[in-house]
């Protein structure tokens, strides 16, 4: 208690050997001591009807004779002051409840990231290459690329209906859903119904789940995938130079507990490639219209000749430039292509 009475008596003598150094030199000096004399009121949270009560009384002291009018406007600034301190208050407890809420999405943005794969797994005879791009902080795609203990890679890109916190808890939980599936039950159909369950069960109605998943077999040849409600990918016939829809049909994850997924199966020949991605690639605005499918796929044919992983870099940057490098959704793109 002392120690607050010392402590306003000083600020008190301070505010007077300021205002009254003001008051006969008009000096912009004397301002600057005011800017400075405002970082001290905050640090020992002085609030604004209290600077107003003092510069009154510093005012009494200095001149005996004060009209009574002047005296009593002091009373309108005061209840604005309060009212100013009541709102400011308030404005400073929302922003450290939003720097507290900032904090706590930079900790699930670093998590999710974990859940991601670590590296890309390399194949002899196949070219792999994956960019994902959040739109935010967070992001509600989820890709997935393993190679299995029978040499198989399985491969997946799944959007989360939502965005932020949900959408990363979401993701984990398809990652552990995934890495919980015994390996017999790897087949595409079989591990979409397995974490079709696990969602049904376990997330809100008003939340789904697309997903694309294959199953790459690398001595047939083979290229094995069903889809739950997701953008369609392209499927290259090297041989043709031509892009066909690898569209799969199925309900997204979360609708049904009893749904069952269709497999469909393309036999890969020599240069064929097989492309996955979100639906933050082909809604990409271009101006008040979407882009085409077709001019994705003129993207990705300047640049067919080259590595997968510069392929998919190179798509990502002409579509954000297209946006003004504003993305409108998350996006991911996976390339594979068969070399030998």
């Amino acid at each position: 208690m002392i120690e607050a009475e010392s402590r306003d008596l000083t600020l008190q003598s301070d505010y007077k050997d300021l205002l009254r150094g003001f008051l006969e030199n008009k000096s912009e000096q004397d301002l600057y001591g005011a800017q400075q004399y405002s970082k001290r009121l905050l640090e020992n949270q002085i609030s604004p009807e209290d600077m107003v009560s003092l510069h009154c009384e510093v005012l009494e002291e200095m001149f005996e004779e004060i009209s009574p009018e002047i005296k009593e406007s002091f009373s309108v600034l005061l209840e604005v002051m309060v009212g100013y301190g009541l709102a400011y208050r308030e404005h400073q407890s929302l922003r450290d409840k939003q720097k507290e809420l900032e904090m706590q999405i930079d900790v699930a943005a670093k998590m999710q990231q974990t859940l991601l794969p670590k590296k890309i797994p390399q194949l002899p005879d196949v070219d792999i290459g994956v960019t994902s791009v959040p739109a935010g902080k967070m992001s509600g795609d989820y890709y997935y690329c393993v190679k299995n203990e029978g040499g198989h890679l399985g491969v997946a890109i799944a959007d989360i209906i939502g965005k932020g916190i949900p959408a990363a808890m979401c993701m984990s939980m398809i990652k552990y859903g995934i890495d919980s599936i015994p390996a017999h039950r790897m087949e595409p159909s079989s591990l979409l119904e397995n974490l079709n369950r696990v969602v049904a069960q376990n997330i809100d109605a008003s939340m789904f789940i697309t997903m694309m998943y294959g199953s790459y077999n690398p001595n047939q040849h083979t290229f094995t995938y069903s889809g739950a409600g997701h953008e369609p990918g392209f499927y290259y016939i090297a041989a043709r130079d031509e892009f066909v829809d690898l569209y799969a049909k199925g309900l997204v994850l979360g609708v049904s507990k009893s749904t069952t997924f269709r497999e469909y199966s393309h036999e890969v020949e020599v240069g064929d490639a097989i492309i996955l991605l979100s639906d933050g690639v082909t809604e990409c605005r271009v101006g008040e219209r979407f882009i085409e499918r077709t001019e994705i796929t003129d993207i990705i044919r300047r640049y067919i000749d080259r590595p997968a992983q510069e392929i998919v870099e190179k798509v990502y940057d002409e579509l954000a430039q297209l946006q003004d490098f504003e993305l409108k959704d998350d996006f991911t793109l996976m390339f594979l292509r068969r070399q030998v």
